[in-house]
């Protein structure tokens, strides 16, 4: 019997509407990326403004280079293969065009409370409650429109691709979900519903496999669709790609941990997280194999072609960094690299390499065809990737030398015993060129992204666009022959999509059980300290003022247990130090001094120090990088608040007795206007008990003090 073949159109317009945005976007975050790579070592770039200080561009820069830029690339490759591997349109128009304004919408909110300091303070995770459920809602419709997709195909099998795209979606559902738990204060202000430990391991069990599953596995997937369209050959290996899949993303959720070795966290937590990090490299190097082998044979075309070029360093960049994460889990190199440079470096290879190059590669393949036209300027795309490439290697490798110097300057002692470098500027002094040349790698690779904007807006303006592209393809029949014998097992599996999801969200859940519940319900894994408090009320407003500034960005609160950490900060840091800390604060870099023990007695500096340091820190640090919050002076203490936070911390399981909240508000003027008093005797006679400045000292001052020896 002959199969009816039917006609029908690809949505092209929501291609493009994506693709538009991939770009603006990108050349956005890439622009506030090298403001902050020069803000970090020119303080007067901060321009003493509160919405454009170090401490709120940088979570700008990760979140729109993340959910903008690479957001909008992810929507724009899916949305364009998915519909030609399943040869149908997207189920809904209507939840394409919802899809894609209501991500715009996100990101733009999100750019705007970024800056005005409203933030969760968990890195890469820093968008308050109202923005999460928005998210949630967005990606339930992305998925929503995908499977009515699958499910109304005409192609039976689902191809590689796909796979990574389910994965994608129920993989992102479950980490934003569970890592977005947090009690609202107030519209813009919530508190993490985990503390201290409990909070780290979810917020990186989050923020290792964001990088899995938003910059890794969905680009997989279109590595696997684009790649071998762009080349004109099937991908190398079928069964590579089974074997590279699953492994992939039942291994990548285990990882989280080894963000923190040489932490508070359970010592087999840790273990773990380094176990599986260094079983990812067979799948991973699996994966990268089987993208460059399909070009196999085919260089001559690689020589020719920008959008191969692209093609090929992304996929190297993906192995390099891939091999690198797990070698940075091997305890004896993470104390190498952590809280360094090193760190920035490995990411950005990842980021730069493999999502840029992947994206700038796709864009350059796509736009042509859609607009029925030759790329404008193939001369030009050439120019952009060499142009790029060089920027990604000025900005890596100052980076790793940047992070090598750190921490040889970090432990180095003289032969009496003493601390080499007791002053921790003089370790970021000596780093500042390494900045400087970073910023001009950054600066290249924006220009890079400006000339594709250009030559795309010319290969837009040469050719005609087609909205609506028409396909024909065999309707699928609902009675098929079962898999042949001598087909692949996996063929069973590709031929049920909702299988498929439940299989691959079994395969995610096993590692973030194991590590979590024990964490959650054994006691012994946080072991409480009795002298540790709650934070008095002015305290608790003077910490939400550290995360409204993004203070952790430079600062971590973290002293692990080796002897040039504790002769520098003090004793080594417990986990039940951290038992009413919603959220953590433990930090990934330190561009200055942990801050730990900044209250205990080795370390305690008079109010006065940190009054000054805050308004002109190199009037107490000579030769400073941190820039200047003269607006704490005169902004409020936010003293309505009180009592909300208080009440929900206490929800939170915080200690604190209904008569403390009742007088919360009291107990916060009275111990601000002692600060302020002492301040008036140390000769700030402007002390005013009502500023922000006053709340910001008293919670610096109390950090370690309860647990001094």
């Amino acid at each position: 019997m002959s199969e009816q073949i039917e006609k029908f159109y690809y949505d092209n317009k929501i291609v493009k509407m994506f693709a538009y945005a991939t770009g603006f976007w990108g050349i956005v975050g890439m622009l506030v990326g090298v403001l902050v790579a020069f803000q970090i070592f020119i303080p007067g770039l901060n321009f003493e403004l509160e919405f454009t200080t170090f401490g709120r561009t940088r979570p700008l820069h990760t979140n729109a280079v993340i959910f903008a830029f690479v957001g909008n690339g992810i929507f724009t490759g899916v949305y364009y293969s998915l519909q030609r591997l399943l040869k149908t349109r997207m189920w809904s128009d209507k939840l394409s065009m919802i899809n894609f304004w209501g991500w715009q919408l996100i990101i733009v909110a999100a750019a705007v409370t970024l800056l005005a300091g409203f933030t969760t303070g968990k890195e890469y995770a820093e968008l308050e409650w109202p923005i999460d459920i928005a998210i949630a809602g967005i990606w339930v419709v992305f998925g929503w429109n995908m499977f009515a997709t699958i499910l109304a195909r005409r192609e039976r099998h689902l191809y590689v691709a796909i796979w990574f795209y389910i994965a994608t979606f129920v993989t992102v559902a479950v980490l934003h979900i569970v890592n977005s738990f947090e009690y609202p204060v107030s519209f813009m202000k919530s508190y993490s519903w985990y503390a201290g430990v409990q909070d780290a391991l979810v917020q990186w069990w989050y923020g290792h496999n964001a990088v899995a599953f938003f910059l890794t596995t969905p680009y997989l997937g279109l590595m696997y669709y684009f790649v071998p369209k762009a080349i004109q050959r099937p991908v190398y290996s079928y069964k590579l790609s089974i074997i590279h899949f699953w492994a992939l993303i039942f291994l990548y959720i285990w990882a989280g941990p080894h963000h923190l070795l040489y932490t508070s966290l359970p010592e087999w937590a840790q273990t773990l997280g380094v176990v599986f990090s260094v079983m990812l490299i067979a799948p991973s190097w699996g994966g990268m194999i089987n993208g460059l082998l399909t070009m196999r044979g085919a260089w001559d075309k690689v020589r020719d072609s920008a959008v191969l070029k692209f093609f090929v360093v992304a996929i190297t960049a993906y192995g390099m960094a891939t091999f690198e994460g797990p070698m940075l889990s091997l305890k004896n190199v993470n104390a190498i690299s952590h809280f360094t440079d090193w760190t920035i470096a490995h990411v950005h290879v990842g980021a730069l390499g493999w999502n840029g190059f992947l994206t700038f590669g796709m864009l350059y393949w796509l736009i042509p065809r859609m607009f029925n036209t030759k790329l404008f300027s193939e001369k030009l795309a050439n120019a952009h990737f060499w142009i790029g490439t060089i920027g990604i290697l000025l900005y890596a490798i100052p980076m790793y030398w940047a992070g090598f110097t750190q921490y040889l300057m970090w432990q180095e002692f003289t032969p009496e015993g003493f601390l080499a470098y007791p002053n921790f500027l003089e370790t970021v002094t000596q780093i500042v060129p390494m900045y400087a040349m970073r910023g001009v790698g950054g600066l290249l690779y924006l220009v890079g992204a400006i000339l594709m904007a250009y030559n795309l807006i010319k290969t837009v303006k040469m050719g005609t666009f087609v909205a609506n592209e028409e396909a024909e393809a065999p309707a699928l029949a609902k009675e098929y022959a079962p898999v042949h014998k001598d087909d692949h097992w996996h063929r069973v599996i590709e031929r049920k999509p909702v299988r498929l999801l439940i299989f691959a969200l079994i395969a995610i859940l096993i590692g973030g059980a194991v590590e979590m519940i024990p964490t959650f319900l054994v006691k012994s894994n946080v072991p409480t300290i009795e002298a540790v408090k709650p934070y008095t009320p002015l305290e608790l407003q003077g910490r939400d003022i550290y995360i409204k500034e993004g203070c952790y960005n430079c600062h971590s609160q973290m002293i692990r247990p080796f002897r040039h950490e504790t002769e520098r900060f003090g004793d080594y840091s417990k986990s039940g130090e951290f038992v009413y800390d919603h959220p953590f604060q433990w930090g990934s870099k330190r561009t200055g001094p942990d801050l730990a023990r900044e209250g205990s007695k080795k370390l305690r500096k008079s109010h006065s120090w940190h009054y000054n340091h805050m308004q002109n820190p190199t009037s107490m640090s000579p030769g400073s990088i941190m820039p200047r919050y003269p607006w704490l002076l005169v902004k409020e203490i936010d003293v309505k608040s009180t009592t909300s936070k208080l009440a929900v911390m206490q929800k939170l399981g915080v200690p604190y007795t209904d008569e403390e909240i009742k007088n919360g508000k009291a107990a916060l003027e009275a111990q601000a206007e002692q600060i302020a008093s002492e301040l008036r005797e140390q000769g700030i006679k402007e002390a005013d008990a009502k500023k922000e400045i006053i709340a910001l000292i008293a919670y610096l001052q109390r950090l370690g003090a309860d647990v001094e020896k």
